[in-house]
């Protein structure tokens, strides 16, 4: 495995002043925003397609460095009942993917995105009760003329180009669990996976070494992020997991993200390390830094530090005691 970082918390810096940061790190990956939510203050995929020369240069920052792109990400909400939105999500996944494909970045990471409840509806709509039944008619709509028909016909675009589309799985979105997430991929296909991040599997009730078997068992990982989560004992009876506040809330929330180590032990990560592991997945293993608790350069050098302890980076070799 390989240890990378979601350059989106350094977007603040130049582009190879933050490559320069993250290799002195020891990291051997980077994941690069492209747009969408993530932004694209390094990487602004229509200059990059434009221009051979300024695509050249952008390769030569990152392999310079010793470093190589996980994958290239754009997560935003293509499914968006207004059709403005959802094209210019739309659009910027397309040149992300066709990006990837001069890169040789073999991933592409968003969200499946999250229709409204019928053709007219101007917000998005994520159901999560089976009762009442105008739930159940809402999912079965969504996913029947919405999420199947355009992942299936989007995934056949990235992969006649050779590029796997990882989904993260997020509370809001219809993937956001690994059985949405196996159904999608049943339908529309192998190109359709998972980026793994496990603080959102916590906060949904969701074991993520469970997670990992699960789809791993699929060949369903295409990327992982590493973030933590911590669920409040007290707020969380007050308020659910499904909590609605501010995550700048900090103090009442039911639950908030936190740096790799600060939401669950070193165990629990070597656990979800050799998870990884034993289903096959050995891609890199990319830091997401959202701890309100802590700056930028602490909340991710501290999950360099605990990760580089639990990372399984060598090759498994014969199993001379059996």
């Amino acid at each position: 495995m390989k240890l990378g970082v979601f350059m989106v918390l350094f977007s603040g810096k130049p582009f190879e002043e933050a490559l320069d940061y993250v290799a002195a790190k020891g990291l051997d990956a980077v994941e690069i925003g492209t747009g969408g939510w993530p932004g694209n203050a390094h990487c602004k995929p229509e200059e990059l397609l434009a221009d051979e020369g300024k695509l050249k240069a952008f390769k030569k920052a990152v392999e310079s460095r010793g470093l190589t792109i996980s994958s290239l990400s754009c997560h935003g909400n293509p499914l968006h009942p207004q059709k403005q939105i959802a094209k210019e999500y739309h659009d910027t996944f397309i040149q992300t993917v066709e990006l990837a494909q001069r890169l040789e970045v073999p991933v592409v990471t968003t969200f499946s995105g999250c229709p409204g409840d019928h053709e007219d509806a101007k917000y998005p709509n994520w159901p999560v009760a089976p009762w009442p039944n105008d739930f159940q008619d809402v999912l079965k709509w969504q996913w029947e003329e919405k999420v199947i028909p355009y992942w299936t016909e989007t995934g056949k675009f990235a992969s006649d180009r050779g590029i796997k589309i990882a989904l993260e799985l997020h509370g809001g979105f219809s993937v956001h669990t690994p059985a949405t997430l196996l159904r999608l991929r049943e339908a529309a296909g192998e190109v359709i996976g998972a980026n793994l991040d496990p603080s959102h599997m916590w906060w949904q009730g969701i074991d993520p070494v469970q997670a990992v078997q699960i789809l791993g068992r699929a060949g369903a990982i295409h990327h992982f992020h590493a973030k933590d989560t911590t669920i409040d004992p007290i707020n969380v009876n007050r308020y659910g997991l499904t909590d609605m506040q501010s995550y700048a809330n900090m103090l009442d929330r039911a639950w908030q993200f936190r740096s790799v180590g600060f939401g669950h032990d070193l165990k629990t990560w070597a656990d979800i390390i050799s998870a990884l592991r034993l289903v096959g997945y050995d891609y890199v293993v990319s830091i997401e830094h959202e701890d309100g608790l802590m700056s930028v350069d602490e909340g991710f050098s501290k999950a360099v530090q605990n990760l580089q302890q639990v990372l399984i980076r060598e090759p498994l070799g014969e199993m001379w005691w059996v």
